[in-house]
């Protein structure tokens, strides 16, 4: 942990790579004496270590690997896979693949067979397929068996996430060194995406635009808190939120501002909804928005527009929200209905300002569709910060874009299809603004804010994982209690 003055000391980037970065990469370990047999040994680990966490004593694990490097690393797996029952298929000729994964599936069945591990081809894999690797691939596809895919997907184009011919549908990949800008571009092949970064391949040598998020990257975090700090030190947030039919978003957003725990937080809801929202909030405090009303002196955060959708909310508000835009030298976060508010004005010279669209609403303030903005999401967070003066977005959805309009945009890593619940902006708003209401979290803003994206999805991941049915709601609960991966603080 980190001392209030201080800041972690950051880590090297992973920077999302082309296949011809990733040789380039692989060329240099070999020529700085890496030995290409060694780390397929630990590739091997590293897989064998997953489908361990992902299976239990006595599970079938069916490998099927290739002839080239890519079959190399999953056969490495075999030996560490204790106290499974691992089944393997070489495959060399598709037509006697087909025929031996057809009968072996007759043999053992689908119930028990937990997990097929696709070695079959990797990252050089830039031509399609022919007729009888496609009838393999569909096979594999319509088994019911899901696929943990080594690198790339059989199939896809690591440069493009074009399908050469057929690709492996996997539910998660697992890819080495870094990630693979196909990969980013073919969810519904790739699954969930994965990164095994040491794979003994040494330093990266390239950098790129577009970088992942490792959980180490917020080792530290949170930052220390002196022993003799006060609530004083901590930020006040102000929270425009919520109106009639609306008042839940309100609510979620002051929850997740709490969780972050700045020194205080007080919701200005309409005063259509300001008893409901009042009733369900404890530790923050609730007033009533009215046209002109200053803020508190100890105001050192504003987030507007959870839940601010009713059809007749007054013109003032979205007036005076245009104006803290341009002129207040406060944090300012935008989200929900407020997004539709903003011009395209700068703000004072410092001030931040966040904006946190989904797809939908980034077509909206583009005057483009949704399909567009997710056809070249990276283009339409650097057009998003441009046109409104250079602020920082993050563009929600699968793979959380956060960055600006210039320099490193981060993919988050974590998060799952069950975010998508109402509510769940709400909340991620709420605590953006809670983190970035602190002066120790203000001093780097683009950290605080993939911090906050991945401790949302994680916290995600985390009840996924042990609560079926989950809800916003338990989602509030979890908010913040991730250390890593798959810790969790005390």
């Amino acid at each position: 942990m980190t001392d209030l003055n201080d800041t972690p000391a950051p880590r090297p980037k992973l920077p999302v790579l082309s296949v011809a970065q990733m040789r380039e990469w692989e060329k240099a370990a070999w020529a700085a004496g890496q030995s290409q047999e060694q780390v397929i040994q630990n590739v091997g680990r590293l897989l064998a270590r997953r489908l361990l966490e992902l299976t239990r004593p006595g599970d079938a694990i069916w490998i099927i690997a290739g002839t080239g490097h890519n079959g190399d690393d999953a056969r490495a797996a075999q030996p560490h896979l204790l106290e499974r029952n691992v089944l393997f298929m070489n495959v060399s000729d598709p037509v006697q693949g087909l025929a031996e994964f057809s009968h072996r599936l007759q043999t053992h069945g689908v119930a028990r067979v937990r997990w097929i591990v696709d070695g079959l081809f990797g990252l050089g894999l830039n031509r399609p397929l022919d007729a009888d690797w496609q009838k393999l691939i569909g096979a594999i596809n319509s088994c019911a068996i899901p696929v943990l895919a080594v690198d790339v997907p059989t199939g896809l184009n690591a440069d493009t996430g074009a399908v050469e011919g057929a690709a492996i549908e996997a539910v998660l990949t697992l890819t080495l060194g870094a990630p693979k800008t196909g990969l980013l571009k073919a969810p519904a092949f790739t699954g969930r995406l994965e990164v095994a970064p040491e794979i003994g391949l040494g330093p990266c040598p390239h950098s790129s635009e577009l970088n992942w998020t490792l959980p180490e990257d917020f080792t530290g975090l949170p930052p220390r808190r002196r022993v003799d700090g006060n609530k004083g030190d901590y930020g006040h947030v102000a929270i425009f939120a919520g109106s009639l039919g609306y008042h839940g978003a309100a609510v979620l957003a002051a929850r997740g501002a709490l969780r972050a725990q700045p020194g205080l937080v007080t919701v200005y809801p309409h005063e259509s909804v300001r008893g409901p929202v009042a009733s369900q909030l404890q530790s923050a405090m609730v007033q009533p928005w009215l046209p002109g009303k200053a803020l508190p002196k100890t105001c050192s955060a504003i987030l507007f527009g959870p839940g601010l959708a009713m059809d007749d909310l007054p013109e003032t508000l979205k007036a005076e929200m245009r104006s803290l835009w341009r002129y207040s030298h406060l944090a300012m976060i935008v989200d929900a209905s407020a997004l539709n508010w903003l011009e395209p004005r700068p703000a004072p010279p410092g001030a931040l300002r966040v904006i946190t669209p989904h797809p939908g609403e980034a077509g909206r303030l583009l005057g483009c569709s949704a399909n567009e903005v997710q056809a070249d999401r990276v283009a339409a967070l650097r057009r998003l910060s441009k046109r409104f003066g250079d602020c920082s977005v993050v563009l929600k959805g699968h793979q959380t874009l956060v960055g600006g309009a210039a320099g490193d945009i981060f993919v988050n890593n974590s998060g799952n299809p069950f975010l998508a619940q109402g509510g769940s902006g709400d909340l991620l708003a709420g605590y953006v603004a809670g983190l970035l209401a602190q002066p120790a979290w203000r001093r780097d803003p683009l950290l605080a804010l993939r911090y906050a994206v991945w401790q949302h999805g994680a916290a995600a991941d985390h009840l996924s994982e042990t609560l079926p049915n989950w809800t916003v709601e338990d989602l509030a609960g979890w908010l913040g209690r991730i250390k890593s991966a798959d810790q969790l603080f005390d």
